[in-house]
């Protein structure tokens, strides 16, 4: 017997994460987009293969995730609205087996269609299953002090990596890696979904500068989590700068000594460490 969507753990987590990006301002409007690899036996329970079902055409080739089920937040939904009206702003989506197409399997029933971004969203989806294959989500906000911090800060990836560490203890544990810096770029072509897949061989995190920022990770939880974790380093960085600069900072050796204990790899370059030998 069919279930109850609605009630599916993926949208009720779509719900939730959508309802909280926007309460912390990093959504506006229609900005921002989220999508969730599903598996078939998660799906399954939820689909009516007698239902009539939407062909969207795609013109990027996704053929590499032919098949393959995607919850999505749609074009031009505020993320205010998905929690009153799940099955309009949101939609379940499966690749067509030659991936130049996607068919809507439930939701944006007011004929919608999957979000702007989703080209971008395959693309980075394709490379971070190539380095991890418990990658499941990626997701775009417009996370306000990071994206403020694009004008105030140098876009260097090392610098601003640097940065970001030296502002809260948890961050060289929570992202290693540090993050990706793209140039300004038009959003919603495939040229910022290429040059942002680039960046995600290489790091969770990547900045469209003066735009958002864009995270990858095995659960929306962990995603956002993320996010949330530089976006808070951000925040800190905007203080210190209105309040006349650092006077003081964690060391180069106390964040080695964080990596250490945590059993992370701090990206290559960041960190300046001299032997006393």
């Amino acid at each position: 017997m069919k279930q109850d969507i609605l009630k599916s753990k993926f949208v009720i987590e779509m719900k939730e994460a959508t309802a909280n990006l926007y309460r912390l301002g990093w959504d506006e409007r229609n900005g921002g987009n989220i999508s969730c690899l599903l598996t078939t036996e998660e799906v399954y329970p939820y689909l009516d293969g007698c239902r009539e079902t939407r062909v969207v055409p795609m013109s990027f080739d996704a053929s590499p995730l032919a098949g393959r089920y995607f919850i999505v937040t749609g074009s031009g939904k505020y993320f205010k609205n998905v929690c009153q009206d799940p099955a309009v702003n949101l939609g379940l989506i499966q690749i067509a087996e030659d991936g130049r197409s996607y068919e809507i399997r439930w939701g944006f029933e007011d004929g919608g269609v999957a979000t702007s971004e989703l080209p971008t969203h395959l693309m980075n989806h394709i490379k971070r299953l190539s380095i991890d294959p418990g990658h499941r989500v990626i997701m775009h906000c417009h996370a306000t002090h990071l994206l403020g911090m694009t004008f105030t800060h140098s876009l260097d990836e090392i610098d601003f990596t640097k940065t970001l560490w030296e502002m809260c203890t948890e961050c060289i544990v929570v992202f290693p890696d540090g993050v990706g810096i793209i140039p300004w770029m038009v959003p919603g072509t495939d040229e910022i979904g290429e040059a942002t897949a680039e960046k995600m061989e290489n790091v969770r995190l990547v900045l469209w500068p003066h735009h958002g920022i864009f995270g990858a990770g095995a659960t929306i939880d962990e995603t956002f989590g993320l996010i949330e974790t530089a976006e808070k380093a951000a925040e800190v960085y905007t203080i210190i700068c209105s309040q006349g600069g650092k006077r003081q900072s964690i060391t180069d050796q106390q964040l080695q000594d964080l990596a250490d204990a945590f059993k992370v790899t701090p990206r290559s370059g960041v960190l300046k460490l001299f032997s006393h030998n």
